[in-house]
């Protein structure tokens, strides 16, 4: 009996009273609309009233309060409204500065996908949750950066200075890096941006194409007293980082070669150069020293394929090389921060909190990009080849009230209503367990799963897939399954996918509907567990504490405000799963423009 979605007969359905707690008020708190995409909402009014008086780039935004108005970016009816317009979303240059956090994004006033206009918006917050829209930081009105404010970067001088570096397009379209600084540190705001009267700082060297040149990242200091950073591009068809070594930043000597190059990766962008530790679950400082205890790992996006890929190996500051632990993960061939839709992704390090903070971009069908919800980056200390992503602290703070369903009994063919009420935004947590006699009578077998390719949550085998189907509706019309699904190789180790389906997500014809995953390391006496942020369409799955990340973005036409529901589910033909599940309804983000007066 395989997933369906014309009959809910098919199923084997049990309903499940839940264990609750918190207190049920909390739940007329539950609004529609979206909670951890915690920019996209004021940054859609942004564009709205902003565009009225775009060329007003001096004065604040004039954007109503919206806390509680009740926004859903997901379309309701199978046809994409395209009038529905919002901005481009991507995180630039963000770092925290006396006790505010600080998120720049690539701004198109026009239109919602990214074009030949582009400035910076500029939002704060005190804990990467409730957020301020402050005025545009940066437009393009230099011949320099005409063509577009792109990507750039921050660093913190050790004076507590700020440099911030960006890629600007000239007059003639050609890639050049720019100095920018704050007009007053003593405003913890950073309100207004001030131009270095010197730019363009850096523009393409002999034999880089001036459309191959672009990204700088956050600098780090060498042991000499020098800053360097490092800057993406290509040659041919191979993927470089170059680097460049400066005092004050305003004049830079490249370092000859490059410190890193994969053959068939294509052109660097988004570039990402960072320390980890080997020890501790800290996040570290980028200018931290390579030793021991210190792994560095590089990031790209691959402007070929839209994906963000790392690597996690040793840098060599005499050298200026990067050498890859494992060459056959080296960076654009091997490991993903995430395998969904995921991409142009930028980490700062919040000193505040010791932690490395990741945001990146989501994909639509039906307009540009909205952000991810922020996310921890450290080193997995158990596998130690991979990173753990996982979403801030700060996201516990949005919980309401939950329910718990434990030991529940999945059965094979089976789908299980979980009592929970509205299901369009929630914080989920579930561990699964495949029955050991299950696992001993399964014969082994060459068969390989690919979640992209074999089949998704409809193609049966003897263990998988099991998990849940998010954003259904009652009569499972439409959902989407999160899932996992394990083989039995020939050598009898078992070897587990993760997964998210979006083939059955919508009813609407005129969306994108792929099945996103990967496999995910699980070691000796692990259970099987996800954490999955649901939010309307969005949704957000880290598998075995973030070792495997994957995000979708649906479009339901049914499931959608209070008709939205949450099931477990089994379609494995012989595994008999348990699994436990902790449910919170979610909050939505306080997200309110800036006000003059307001004291700092």
């Amino acid at each position: 009996m395989g997933l369906r979605s014309d009959s809910k007969s098919s199923y084997t359905t049990t309903l499940l009273d839940s264990n609750s707690s918190g207190d049920n008020n909390n739940y007329y708190y539950y609004y529609y609309k979206p909670l951890k995409h915690i920019l996209v909402v004021f940054l859609a009014f942004l564009l709205i009233f902003v565009s009225l008086d775009v060329f007003n780039y001096g004065g604040y935004f004039k954007t109503p309060i919206i806390n509680n108005v009740n926004i859903d970016p997901q379309p309701q009816s199978a046809t994409i409204d395209k009038s529905n317009v919002v901005p481009s979303v991507l995180s630039r240059g963000p770092m925290y500065y006396k006790g505010w956090y600080h998120f720049f994004y690539q701004y198109n006033p026009y239109g919602a996908v990214w074009g030949n206009v582009i400035v910076w918006g500029h939002a704060v917050s005190r804990d990467l949750i409730h957020w301020l829209h402050l005025p545009l930081a940066m437009v393009n009105d230099k011949w320099y950066d005409t063509h577009g404010v792109w990507t750039g970067s921050a660093t913190i001088l050790p004076d507590d200075q700020i440099i911030m570096l960006y890629t600007g397009s000239t007059n003639e379209s050609v890639q050049v890096q720019n100095l920018a600084y704050p007009a007053d540190l003593a405003d913890p705001l950073l309100v207004k941006w001030v131009k270095y009267a010197g730019n363009p700082v850096l523009v393409p060297p002999p034999g880089i194409g001036v459309k191959d040149f672009r990204d700088p990242t956050t600098a780090w200091l060498t042991s000499e007293g020098n800053w360097r950073i490092t800057i993406g591009s290509k040659i041919k068809k191979t993927g470089i980082t170059l680097v460049y070594e400066t005092k004050d930043f305003k004049r830079f000597n490249r370092i000859e070669g490059v410190m890193n190059g994969v053959a068939g990766t294509g052109m660097w962008e988004c570039v990402d150069f960072y320390p980890v530790s080997r020890k501790s679950d800290k996040g570290l400082d980028t200018s931290v020293k390579a030793g021991e205890d210190v792994k560095h790992v590089v990031k790209v996006s691959l402007d070929d394929d839209r994906h963000d890929y790392y690597s996690i190996g040793t840098y060599d500051e005499k050298k200026v090389k990067f050498v890859a632990d494992d060459v056959k993960k080296d960076v654009g061939i091997g490991l993903r921060y995430d395998y969904g839709i995921f991409y142009a992704s930028k980490t700062f390090y919040d000193q505040s909190t010791q932690t490395r903070v990741l945001w990146g971009w989501i994909g639509e069908s039906d307009s540009e990009f909205a952000d991810s919800i922020p996310r921890t980056v450290v080193l997995d200390k158990k596998t130690g080849t991979n990173l753990l992503q996982w979403p801030i602290e700060e996201m516990d703070k949005l919980r309401l009230r939950d329910n718990e369903f434990k030991n529940v009994n999945v059965n094979p063919g089976s789908v299980v209503p979980l009592d929970i009420g509205t299901a369009n935004q929630l914080d989920i947590v579930a561990e699964f367990e495949i029955n050991k006699e299950s696992l001993e009578k399964t014969s082994s077998s060459n068969l390989e799963y690919m979640c992209g390719i074999s089949g998704g949550a409809a193609q049966r085998g003897a263990l998988g897939p099991f998990g849940l189907l998010v954003l259904a509706d009652d009569a499972l019309s439409e959902y989407t399954p999160i899932y996992f699904y394990v083989t039995k190789g020939s050598d009898g180790n078992l070897k587990t996918s993760f997964c998210s389906d979006q083939s059955r997500s919508s009813l609407a014809a005129d969306v994108h509907k792929q099945i996103f995953g990967n496999i995910v390391p699980v070691l000796k006496d692990e259970k099987l567990s996800v954490r999955i942020l649901v939010d309307h369409s969005i949704v957000e799955s880290f598998a075995q504490g973030g070792r495997t990340v994957v995000t979708s973005r649906v479009y339901p036409t049914r499931a959608i405000y209070g008709a939205t529901r949450l099931f477990l589910f089994n379609n494995a033909t012989e595994a008999i799963v348990t699994a436990s599940v902790k449910v919170w309804q979610m909050n939505s983000a306080f997200i309110r423009p800036y006000q003059a007066n307001e004291k700092n």
